[in-house]
């Protein structure tokens, strides 16, 4: 937008870039993204540092030849799969309607 409060004059894209809407979006993949991925990194962190400096609690044995590094590593694997599914819901009901109004709008005004 402009001082005036009028829209810009740039192309369709660089009008629903500034758009309010847009930023709203930006601002809502950005408040799942970036804590999602930090608490990912520490928990690899803990699992990287455990490893490497508490060897032997890692290899407390639980139950025949399974220890707690191979469990912890194992959950690295669920971790994954667990985030990936609640992106998932996460974009369905919060992130896809807001782009699919953005893509409407961009196509209506092409």
């Amino acid at each position: 937008m402009s001082t005036t409060g009028e829209r810009s004059t740039g192309t369709i894209y660089e009008q629903v870039q500034d758009s309010p809407e847009f930023a709203d979006l930006r601002r809502r993949l950005r408040n799942f993204v970036f804590p999602m991925s930090v608490a990912f990194l520490l928990w690899y962190l803990a699992y990287v540092l455990l490893a490497s400096y508490a060897p032997g609690f890692m290899a407390t044995k639980v139950l025949g030849n399974i220890n707690i590094g191979l469990i912890i590593g194992l959950l690295q694997f669920v971790t994954t799969f667990a985030i990936t599914t609640v992106y998932v819901r996460y974009a369905n009901k919060h992130l896809d309607p807001a782009a699919e109004r953005l893509r409407e709008q961009i196509e209506s005004a092409t």
